[in-house]
């Protein structure tokens, strides 16, 4: 019996490597249904629904503060995704693209609704994240610091008035944030989201990092 050389033997793929092959995985299944898409397939728009309308709705979701108004913002984002797929010439993500589409939809209904002086926050009970956590985490790790018996409650408390304060911040700095603390996007695609140079996008996330702790303050106390 032979037994191989643990020195040779191949490194173990790190956390990394392995997140970007299976962005690598995702990319070229993401690029099948929209080739699919494009030659009238609607199973393939039901998978990328499928796929997305999660995620969608939670930036919604965190960014508007009203279920229905999301529900209805993510409806019209994939919309938009199935008139406008032939515009998708895959020099970039599709996901990103996607994104792209959302948020612009979702800064136009902003927009709208400031001059209709609406808004509601919501319900920690009623984010995506309570049901589904693999769309994203809390916006502030609050509740996994915080240990026995009353754990549950005052991590409700907690995460209701994380995203009533975050309802507070400008909402540029509330898309960062949710893009980059609560769904987990990397800079890079934030960047291709956005738009912004890498310098300005660290430097505005940064000063809504800020503006969010010194409103949570009272909070935690």
């Amino acid at each position: 019996m032979t037994h191989d050389d643990p020195e040779s033997a191949p490194p173990a793929a790190s956390k990394d490597d392995k997140s970007a092959e299976e962005r690598r995985r995702a990319d070229i299944r993401d690029r099948r249904l929209v080739r699919r898409l494009r030659q009238g397939d609607q199973r393939a728009f039901e998978e990328l629904v499928r796929l997305y309308q999660h995620r969608i709705f939670g930036l919604m979701l965190r960014m508007i503060g009203n279920r229905q108004e999301a529900e209805d913002l993510a409806q019209e984002v994939f919309i938009t995704l199935h008139r406008a797929i032939g515009q998708y010439r895959g020099e970039g993500r599709f996901y990103t693209w996607l994104y792209r589409i959302a948020t612009n939809t979702c800064k136009n209904r902003i927009k709208y609704l400031r001059g209709r002086n609406f808004h509601r926050s919501v319900p920690v009970e009623e984010t995506p994240e309570a049901h589904d956590p693999g769309d994203a985490g809390p916006v502030v790790p609050l509740q996994g610091q915080i240990a026995g018996p009353e754990a549950m409650t005052e991590g409700a408390r907690l995460q209701a008035a994380i995203q009533r304060e975050l309802n507070q911040l400008d909402p540029e700095h509330r898309l960062l944030i949710i893009l980059r603390d609560v769904q987990g996007l990397s800079y890079q695609e934030i960047l291709g989201i956005t738009g912004l140079q890498e310098g300005t996008l660290k430097s505005r996330l940064h000063r809504a990092r800020v503006a969010l702790k010194e409103r949570l303050a009272p909070h935690l106390k």
